[in-house]
Formats: C-alpha cells, structure tokens, sequence
C-alpha cells in the first residue's frame, strides 16, 4: 500500500519530499522492532517503562527505512522520517486505513468500567449471536471469531492488532463487535477513531491508579467516559455512584439501567430470588423495560449477575434481539473464569472466578453465603513479585467469611511461592478459621475436590480465565477447569475400584 494513503488521516511534517513519498510502498506496520524488515514503517511508541526510539536504529539496522516519530531521529539520510505530535494516536489512524478501514463495515459495541466488562461483553455476544447476529468478541479471554479463540496480551489490543482482528472478522462474515475497552486503550489511544455504535458502562471504583497506569482516580474516570464521545447510544449503570459523571459528557443518545428500588431506570430489576438445582447456582429476577416485564433466570449467582444481565439485555433490546431469545441465551450463558460453575462433583458446587483482590474476594464469599452452604472452601493465592500489601487482606478476607481454606500458588513469577504464601498465611492463622498450604496448585486443586463433602461451594479463587501459571518468566500451561475435572475424574475413578 502507498506510504501516502497510510497517512491520509494523519497530521505530519517530514524532509522528505511529498513526491518521493507518493512513490513508497509499505507492506506493514510494526511497532516492535524486531519485527522491522525491509517494507515495514516502524512506529516509535513512548510507553510507561521504554521509548521505540531508542529501537530505532535496531529497525533500520533490519531493513526498514520509514519511522513514524514524535522527535527527529539520527539515522542514515537514506531513512523517511515522519514527525506526528502523537504516534499512538497515528498509529491508530494510519492502522485502520492500512486495513482499509474495516471497523466501517462492523456494529461495534464498547464495554467499559471497573468490573464487569468480561462478563457483560461476553453475555452480550452469546445473545446477539443467538438472535442471528454473527457476534465476533475481543477482550480479556481473547479475540472470537466464528467460534476460534485467539489469545491476547491485553484486555484491549494495540491500535494495530484491533484494526487488523477488525479485517478478519469482515473477511469471515462477521457484522458486530463486542469488546472490552479498558481505560488504559484510551489512555494509549488504541481507539482512537473508531465509531461505537453503543457504549456500556458496568460501574467504576478505583483501580489501576498509581505507578505506570492512571496518575489519580480523576484521571481513571476520564478515560473511562472518554468512550461517550464516540458512541451513537450510551447504556449506563444509574444505580453506580459515578453514574453522573460518566454521563455528563457524553455524546450519545442514552438508556439507564439499575434496580426498580433505586428509582426510575429504563430497563430495571426487581424481585430478585437466588436458585440451586443439584450443583448449580443462579439468580431469578423480573427485568421491566418499555417492552414489558417478563422473568429471567440466570446460570450466574449474585446481584452483580443481575447487573450484568440487565446491561446485557438493554444491549439487546437495542439491537432488535426478540425477548425470547434474550431470555433462552440469558439462561444457558456461562463466562469463562467468572463465577463459572464447573458440572465436577454431584453433591457439591465448585466455581472459578478471577477474584484476586480485597473487593472482589469479599464479593465472590458474600455471594456464595446466600446460597448457604454446609461449608464454604476457598482455594486462593497472589500473584509474586508486586502485591505484598494485598495478601494480608486476602487472608483476612477469606478466614473470616469462609470455613476452611486452601492457600496455594497465584502467578508467583521470580518471587519464592512459600514467601508468598506465609505472607497470606501470617493473616489466616491470626485467625480460628482451619487451612492448609500447597505451593503446587494442582496439588490444590485435588486436594479440595477429594476433601469434598455433600453441600460445600468451593471457590477457587484468582485464574479465572487464565490459562497459565507464570513461574519464573515462563508461561506454563495451567488451566484450573481443567484441573478441577481431572480430579473429580480421579474421585470417581477411586469409588469405582
């Protein structure tokens, strides 16, 4: 592709001549410069720990010779440099005309907040799909396309991996995005310039602030509503404190979403009643909206879910999905790694979530204590190397709202996984709730399946939808279902010797 029709949108200067660059061709686009090769145009990103400028001498060194840069360089006078204010917002720019501007030719719907944007996103794609939308998804779990999962780094991709997921998703018959925009990708501007036809938000509290990320709260909630400008119609959570702020600024036609007793919302929730069924859990509620009332049932427990579903459902009723397709996804719907009931053990409830924090572990244990277990077993860790403070309130947390607990492994990296968990350990034993250790979580995982007893809920808390245990800069295979049904494979296994 012409060098010129990649920069149409981009505002920029260069030394170079307009008709010499007229006459470059450019196969692609990097931004890591091992990946440079002859053809390429290597962008400079400034990020939080490293500056590609630094690399890019190390790109031309490979081949390339055009740079995408916010400062000239001193390379060789042979290398095209083109100076733009901001790479990251021009590489979001020059990425989708690379593409051939595919997010044009897609419905893209933006979920954002502090929590729930997985499982929002993903109850969103089940339904639309299920009405006939071919629904493609990109977020925490990875990119979905026509049933194929591929993996991703971050819960929002660079500008570049957006666009080009985009062209496949176009090139497969796809029609509607779902994904998850996480306050970082506008901070980084990875979407920049990409229309949403509808924007969700979830709820926000704070996180991610301090360190390489947000500078203060102020600055969180600002990224997180800057997706309002760029929607045709905002979904907002009217129940969530912050509510106000989000919507001020927003440029979209708007729907609100919360709970009948909380005031008057479009779409509402009332009369909500937690379910069991053998080793299953959920919740049962009476969604009202401008079509109606009418009762939905969930595969998902706690209020949270009813959330979640309610912006799921005005998603639909946005999109013209029929009630009664609303309805049937809602019931069947499962989210990888969030409160994700695993069918393992007949007399017993066991489900993953990605709880790994104060708030979310006390959400997850207060959830489960509705249902009112004979015991309530939490299998948890922490990650190494950057959460010390955190570990002592996850020990807290947990020996005082469940009856036993299981303190494993977590991502422990280049940190010691016994130093991590006697940190957890100091806070559990202050207490008189009972535990064991194991540094090996598979030797975790079987030893709570085959501790089991007719009633308890296990939680095994923090992978989610990880499937990896990050162990000494090595991402090793490790997938708690997996684990989980292994074990109750070897229980039964056991009975029937």
């Amino acid at each position: 592709m012409l060098l010129t029709h990649i920069l149409a949108d981009l505002n920029y200067t260069s030394d170079t001549p307009a008709e010499k660059l007229g006459r470059i061709n450019i196969a692609d686009i990097v931004y890591d410069s091992r990946k440079a090769v002859p053809g390429t145009m290597f962008i400079c990103l400034i990020g939080a720990v490293s500056d590609g400028h630094n690399y890019a001498e190390g790109a031309y060194q490979s081949g390339c010779r055009v740079f995408l840069v916010q400062r000239k360089l001193e390379l060789p006078a042979d290398a095209v440099q083109i100076l733009v204010e901001d790479t990251r917002t021009s590489m979001a720019l020059a990425s989708a005309a690379l593409f051939e501007y595919p997010a044009r030719s897609l419905l893209i719907i933006g979920v954002t907040g502090t929590k729930g944007k997985t499982t929002v996103a993903s109850l969103v794609a089940d339904i639309l799909s299920e009405g006939g939308i071919n629904t493609a998804y990109i977020g925490t779990t990875g990119i979905l396309i026509n049933g194929v999962r591929t993996p991703t780094v971050n819960t929002t991709p660079e500008s570049y991996e957006l666009h080009k997921a985009f062209r496949k998703m176009v090139e497969s018959g796809v029609s509607c995005c779902v994904m998850e925009v996480s306050s970082q990708a506008v901070y980084m501007r990875r979407i920049t310039g990409i229309h949403f036809h509808i924007g969700v938000f979830t709820n926000l509290s704070p996180d991610h602030i301090g360190g390489v990320e947000h500078p203060t709260f102020e600055h969180y909630m600002s990224c997180k509503a800057e997706l309002f400008k760029q929607c045709r119609y905002g979904i907002f959570n009217a129940d969530d404190s912050h509510f106000t702020d989000m919507v001020k600024n927003a440029r979209s036609i708007n729907t609100t979403f919360g709970l009948e007793a909380n005031g008057v919302r479009d779409i509402s929730a009332r009369d909500m009643r937690p379910w069991k069924r053998g080793n299953l859990l959920g919740e049962r509620f009476i969604c009202k909206s401008v079509l109606g009332e009418s009762e939905i049932e969930l595969r998902m427990p706690g209020e949270f879910n009813v959330y979640n579903a309610l912006a799921a459902i005005a998603v639909a009723q946005r999109m013209g999905i029929r009630e009664s397709v609303i309805k049937s996804a809602l019931a069947k719907a499962t989210v990888r790694g969030r409160f994700e009931i695993v069918d393992a053990l007949p007399d017993a409830v066991t489900i993953i979530d990605y709880a790994h924090n104060a708030v979310s572990m006390r959400a997850a244990l207060e959830t489960i204590r509705k249902y009112q277990p004979k015991r309530l077993v939490v299998l948890f860790g922490s990650v190494g190397g950057r959460t010390q403070l955190r570990r002592g309130e996850l020990g807290e947390i947990a020996a005082t709202m469940a009856d036993f607990c299981i303190i494993t492994s977590d991502n422990p990296n280049f940190e010691p996984p016994e130093d991590i968990i006697h940190d957890i350990e100091e806070s559990v034993a202050a207490t008189s709730c009972p535990y064991v250790t194991f540094v090996d979580r598979r030797e975790a995982v079987r030893y709570a399946i085959g501790h089991a007893l007719a009633g308890d809920c296990i939680l095994f808390a923090g992978k989610g939808h990880e499937q990896y245990q990050l162990i000494e800069g090595e991402y090793c295979h490790y997938d708690e279902r997996e684990e989980i049904l292994a074990a109750a494979a070897a229980v039964r296994a056991a009975v029937n010797q």
